[in-house]
């Protein structure tokens, strides 16, 4: 027997959780939302943010690539880039550099003269000298390449020596020097007497060696840049082919040789800058403005003319060397060296005498037109340069 099944129709809900209300809420929720305008405008800019961020990361790259290839590639080298020619890359003139040593040019054969006559006058003795005007290079030259005993005239390329080291940032004007046993000496100065041991500064000792022709402080600095041997090869290097250090200071022996030419020749290069710079030229031409011995080339320039020299004197010779420059701006070098008998003081009085002639002559004379520049005429009258030995005190 068959039962009849009779089915009930199925009631829809619809409240809030029947699936017709379900149906109805994912309805709205996949309606687009509209937004404000602040929201868009907000969007827009970390959109564009966004872009220059990325272009920036890009350019970084591209920017890395382009120097690897740079390195590894020579752009000189591609055919993008021809070499100069001579019509787009002219070839610029030479410059003829203007010239640091002495130009010698009129030779003052009167001043000569005079020298000469002067030097008739004292047959015992046996002089040399040379003059140049550093305003135009007229000159006297009377026996000036005659080799004489340097005595403390040799100071002066030491001098010079040590304020080119200075330059060089070899040796600093401050650093400390010992006066140790093996360089004390006699003769003129004072370090002799304060002590062995004693220390300086270098600066001290420079002064020393100038101002009061110190002899103990001559063998320090001799030391100090290396001794004799190296020294001599620098004199040598600069022209002064009559400078020559044998034996440390006093040699009261003479053994240490130079000439007037040479001296003149190392003064001029000071006065040109070829040497030193211009702080150390002050310097150097300061501390021999200070030389106490003031009996010689000084004697013969006027009392408003200012010297920077250096004094000579052993027993048979004498000698002076320096820059004077005269009260109407002109500039002069000289030296004079004198062979004399033991201590004879005619030397002394001609070299005063030369001095003076000298100073005079360039304060009056008249100069001739510019001649070519020639190297330093022989001496006149002109013996054979010889050396002079000067046994004595």
């Amino acid at each position: 027997m068959t039962r009849q099944v009779t089915r009930r129709p199925t009631k829809v809900q619809s409240g809030p959780g029947s699936p017709r209300s379900m149906d109805s809420n994912n309805k709205k929720r996949s309606l687009p939302v509209k937004k404000s305008k602040k929201q868009r405008k907000t969007n827009l800019i970390a959109s564009f943010l966004l872009q220059v961020l990325r272009f920036s990361i890009l350019g970084v790259g591209l920017g890395a690539i382009a120097g690897t290839v740079l390195t590894v590639v020579d752009p000189s080298k591609l055919p993008l880039h021809p070499k100069p020619t001579a019509t787009n890359s002219p070839t610029p003139k030479p410059v003829t550099p203007k010239p640091t040593t002495l130009v010698f040019n009129e030779n003052l054969s009167s001043l000569n003269q005079k020298l000469q006559a002067l030097a008739v006058k004292y047959p015992k003795l046996q002089a040399g000298a040379l003059f140049i005007d550093l305003d135009n290079g007229a000159y006297a030259n009377f026996r000036g390449d005659t080799i004489f005993a340097a005595a403390s005239t040799i100071k002066i390329p030491i001098l010079v020596a040590f304020f080119e080291d200075v330059d060089a940032g070899k040796i600093r004007l401050d650093e400390t020097l010992v006066a140790t046993k093996d360089v004390m000496a006699s003769g003129s100065g004072d370090i002799q007497y304060l002590g062995v041991n004693k220390t300086y500064t270098a600066l001290e000792t420079a002064t020393k060696m100038n101002v009061i022709s110190d002899n103990t402080a001559t063998n320090m600095l001799i030391k100090r840049m290396g001794g004799k041997e190296a020294l001599n090869q620098r004199f040598q290097a600069w022209g002064l082919t009559s400078t020559v250090i044998n034996n440390a200071l006093p040699d009261l022996e003479g053994t240490n040789t130079t000439s007037p030419r040479d001296l003149v020749t190392i003064l001029g290069k000071v006065n040109q800058g070829e040497l030193l710079s211009l702080r150390s030229r002050d310097r150097l031409l300061n501390i021999m403005q200070e030389t106490r011995t003031r009996t010689l080339l000084p004697q013969g320039i006027e009392k408003s003319a200012d010297i920077a020299h250096k004094t000579g004197d052993i027993g048979s010779m004498l000698a002076d060397a320096g820059i004077i420059d005269m009260p109407n701006g002109k500039r002069y070098l000289g030296a004079v060296m004198v062979k004399r008998p033991h201590n004879d003081s005619n030397a002394r009085t001609l070299i005063q005498q030369i001095s003076r002639t000298a100073y005079q002559h360039f304060k009056w004379y008249q100069t001739q037109p510019a001649a070519k520049p020639q190297p330093v005429a022989q001496s006149s009258p002109s013996p054979s340069p010889v050396v002079i030995p000067s046994p004595g005190n």
